[in-house]
C-alpha cells in the first residue's frame, strides 16, 4: 500500500510505502472507525431521549391534552348556546315577518290596491351592480344586524297596525254609510211625501220611495252594512226586511217576493238581501224603500243620490 503525501506550499510529494502489520493496521481503523463513530452517536442520542421523554414529561402532556379537551367541549357549549339563541331570534324574526305580510294583505284589500303591485308571498325584486371591495360579515356585526332588524321589524309592525285600524275605521264608517240605490235597474215610480193613494186616489202621505223595475225577481240590494232587525211579512208591506246601520240610521225594503236574510244577520254594503215582488200592498213588482234617522222616517233622496265613500 503507498501513500502519497502532497506539500501544498511547495507543491512537492511524498511516496511512504506500507507493508506488512502496517497495511493492516491502516485497513482496519479505516473500516473500524466509521462504525465506532454511529455507535457512539446512537448511545448519545438514547441518553439524551431517556433524559427528554421522562414519566413526568408524559403526564404533563396529558395534563395539557385534558385541559385543551376542557378548553374546546366549553368553546363548543358555548357555540351552541349561541346558535340556540340566534335559532330563537331567527323565529321570532320569522314569525314577525308572517304578522307583517299578513297586516300588509289586510291594508292591501281594505284600500283596494292591485295585488300584483303589493304581493306579500313574493320576495322584494332588487339588484344593481356592486361597488368597493366586499367585505365578510363578522359574528358581532351579524348580531347587531339581527338586533336592528328586529327593532325595525317591531316598529314597521306597529305603524301598519295603526294604520290598518285608521283604514279599517274609514272602511267601517264607509259601509255604514247610506248611499245609493236597492236595485241596480229601474226608476223612481213615486217619491216621498204627499201623493195620491194608488187604491183610493185620496191625498195620503208616502213615507218612502218606490222603485220599479217592469218585472220579479229582481235583486234587492242593501244601501249600507248594518245588522237586520226585521225579515219577514209585515202588516201593509208585505214580505220586508229591515237593517240597523248604527249611529239612529235603519232602512227598510219591503213588497219583496223572497227573502235572503234572517234577523240577526250582519250585511254588507251592497248584498243581496230580497227578490222585487209584489207581497202587501202592493199593484205591481216593486220596491217600498224607507230611511229612518233617530226613529223618525225621513226622505230618501237625500241618501239616494248621495256618493258613495
Amino acid at each position: 500500500m503507498k501513500l502519497i503525501l502532497v506539500d501544498e506550499r511547495h507543491g512537492h510529494t511524498k511516496t511512504i510505502v506500507l507493508k506488512g502489520w502496517l497495511k493492516g493496521l491502516l485497513t482496519v481503523v479505516l473500516i473500524v472507525a466509521p462504525v465506532a463513530l454511529v455507535y457512539f452517536g446512537y448511545q448519545i442520542a438514547v441518553s439524551q431521549n431517556a433524559r427528554i421523554f421522562t414519566v413526568e414529561t408524559a403526564q404533563s402532556w396529558d395534563r395539557q391534552i385534558k385541559i385543551q379537551a376542557e378548553q374546546l367541549e366549553e368553546i363548543k357549549e358555548d357555540s351552541e348556546r349561541q346558535l340556540e339563541a340566534l335559532t330563537l331570534r331567527l323565529a321570532m324574526l320569522q314569525a314577525g315577518l308572517v304578522r307583517l305580510d299578513a297586516v300588509g294583505e289586510r291594508i292591501t284589500a281594505i284600500a283596494d290596491l292591485d295585488s300584483g303591485e303589493f304581493d306579500f308571498s313574493q320576495p322584494v325584486a332588487s339588484g344593481g351592480p356592486g361597488t368597493g371591495q366586499s367585505e365578510a360579515n363578522t359574528t358581532s356585526g351579524f348580531i347587531n344586524a339581527v338586533e336592528q332588524l328586529e327593532s325595525q321589524l317591531k316598529d314597521r309592525t306597529q305603524q301598519l297596525e295603526i294604520l290598518e285600524g285608521m283604514m279599517a275605521d274609514r272602511k267601517i264608517q264607509s259601509d255604514v254609510f247610506i248611499a245609493g240605490r236597492p236595485v241596480e235597474r229601474g226608476w223612481i215610480a213615486s217619491r216621498f211625501g204627499q201623493r195620491p193613494d194608488p187604491f183610493t186616489g185620496r191625498l195620503t202621505f208616502h213615507a218612502g220611495v218606490d222603485f220599479t223595475t217592469g218585472r220579479y225577481g229582481e235583486n234587492i240590494n242593501t244601501v249600507a252594512a248594518g245588522v237586520v232587525t226585521w225579515s219577514g211579512p209585515r202588516s201593509r208591506y208585505g214580505l220586508m226586511v229591515e237593517v240597523n246601520h248604527g249611529n239612529g240610521f235603519t232602512t227598510r225594503y219591503s213588497h219583496a217576493e223572497k227573502l235572503f236574510v234572517e234577523v240577526g244577520d250582519i250585511v254588507k254594503k251592497g248584498q243581496n238581501i230580497a227578490l222585487v215582488g209584489s207581497t202587501g200592498r202592493s199593484t205591481g213588482p216593486h220596491v217600498h224603500f224607507e230611511v229612518y234617522k233617530n226613529g223618525r222616517v225621513v226622505d230618501p233622496a237625500a241618501y239616494i243620490h248621495r256618493t258613495a265613500r
